[in-house]
């Protein structure tokens, strides 16, 4: 039998994430994402990703699907859950299958080096901010 964590500091309940149980067991053994997702990329639950929320219970699904009902970067989720960014990538391609997220590039291959610029200093504001 495993105890259960301690109380915070505020004697509030601790937060259960996904965290805490084996990286494998949230993707089922799965390594690879079935579609690459850049780590900056932008994620968001679609209007069906938030009428199925309920139905995806307490796992860490549900949890991507709260988290992207504003757009987050790929790695601004793995950062709040706690979780490997490759998990978070199996986690987001799977949600996308499903039409419960959107993934939006932030950059193309036609890019321009100002806009590759922009990118960085978001992404570097971002890391700031976590």
């Amino acid at each position: 039998m495993i105890d259960d964590p301690p109380p915070g500091p505020y004697g509030e309940e601790p937060r259960r994430s996904a965290s805490l149980a084996r990286p494998y067991a949230w993707t089922e053994g799965r390594t690879a994402p079935a579609v690459e997702i850049a780590v900056e990329a932008l994620v968001e639950t679609t209007a069906a990703g938030r009428a199925e929320a309920g139905y995806l219970g307490s796992s860490a699904l549900a949890e991507v699907t709260e988290l992207c009902l504003r757009p987050r970067s790929l790695m601004e989720i793995a950062a709040l859950l706690s979780l490997p960014l490759g998990v978070v990538r199996v986690l987001v391609a799977d949600l996308m299958q499903d039409h419960l997220v959107i993934v939006r590039d932030t950059l193309s291959d036609t890019s321009t080096w100002d806009e590759r610029h922009d990118l960085m200093e978001r992404v570097l504001h971002g890391l700031r901010d976590l």
